[in-house]
């Protein structure tokens, strides 16, 4: 509460707001959720974005978690604040377009055949990359999402000289524009003192909230996490794990090259406890005919080592 309140009256609404907004928190917005993700998500990739808005269709404030690759931003931005352009990329389907369009969100933009052949060719293409497919398969019984891209850029529609701060969203098939909204408010224009109608400036308004984790050290905008300070670490040891797991499999099952005039019979030959098998060979024979592979145990040179590694990944 800012200033004087003898009633009370200020102390007794800023307590109902507050009410309220923990209602559309926790209730409307599903913004723990969603919060207890972008946590665990920055603590891993080195940052995540939470977007709050106000969704005209549904009439309500909104509150989701985006993910550092949906959000493309100038490698070498300080911050959103000063960036002269970043995009939102969201993955919608046909029903959110048919929405925003009914609601008088977005214009009613006509998606041709073409731009709907590039999102089912564009689709496949990410499902075989997704499951390391050499090769798209075609799935013409699903709809592919359409990509929309939100840009936040600036644009001088009124030719004063001035760029103003606008969102201009876009179908990435088709190159359509669906909306132009301007991301600014009377309160947001500055004009000078002396002359109010020359603008000083225009504070453009900001809807994603950047959650960092460790700067990196290259000064970029995107942070880095356990996942990158962790890498490395985790490779390292994963191999020097396989090449002991390798030894000691080789070492426990034995394996080798029998002469040609041994009378048994090769490849694999089990024994159960106990057993003793009979072959057709003198002790002699047998014993010079079967050389056993070369296998060295485990290093221990090398336990040490996954042994130092695990102790730096713990440190870290």
């Amino acid at each position: 509460v800012k200033g004087e309140d003898h009633t009370g009256a200020k102390t007794r609404r800023a307590i109902r707001l507050g009410y309220h907004m923990s209602y559309q928190v926790i209730e409307e917005m599903d913004w723990e959720p969603d919060m207890d993700k972008a946590l665990l998500i920055t603590s891993i990739i080195g940052c995540a974005f939470k977007k709050t808005y106000h969704d005209d269709s549904t009439n309500k404030n909104c509150s989701v978690l985006v993910m550092p690759k949906d959000l493309v931003v100038d490698y070498w931005t300080k911050s959103l604040e000063t960036s002269r352009r970043y995009t939102h990329v969201m993955d919608v389907d046909t029903n959110y377009i048919y929405e925003q369009t009914a609601a008088n969100v977005f214009l009613d933009v006509d998606l041709s055949e073409a731009s709907a052949s590039k999102a089912i060719e564009r689709a496949n293409k990410m499902n075989a990359h997704a499951s390391g497919e050499a090769t798209a398969t075609e799935q013409t019984d699903v709809k592919p999402p359409r990509v929309l891209l939100k840009q936040h850029t600036y644009f001088d529609f009124d030719n004063d000289g001035y760029e103003e701060p606008y969102i201009v969203s876009v179908d990435y098939d088709s190159a359509k524009v669906f909306r132009i909204v301007p991301r600014f408010d009377a309160d947001s224009v500055f004009v000078s003192s002396k002359d109010s109608s020359k603008i000083l400036r225009i504070e453009a308004e900001q809807y994603f909230t950047k959650i960092p984790f460790i700067p990196n050290p290259d000064g970029s905008f995107y942070d880095i996490g356990f996942g990158v300070l962790l890498g490395s670490l985790n490779r390292a040891s994963n191999t020097i794990l396989n090449l002991l797991i390798d030894a000691g499999t080789l070492s426990n099952r034995q394996s080798g090259f029998l002469a040609k005039g041994i009378r048994i019979k090769g490849g694999d030959t089990r024994f159960k406890p106990g057993e003793w098998k009979t072959v057709e060979t003198i002790a002699n024979d047998l014993k010079n005919g079967i050389v056993p592979l070369p296998v060295r145990e485990p290093s221990t040179v090398l336990f040490q080592l996954l042994e130092f590694l695990l102790q730096a990944g713990d440190k870290v």
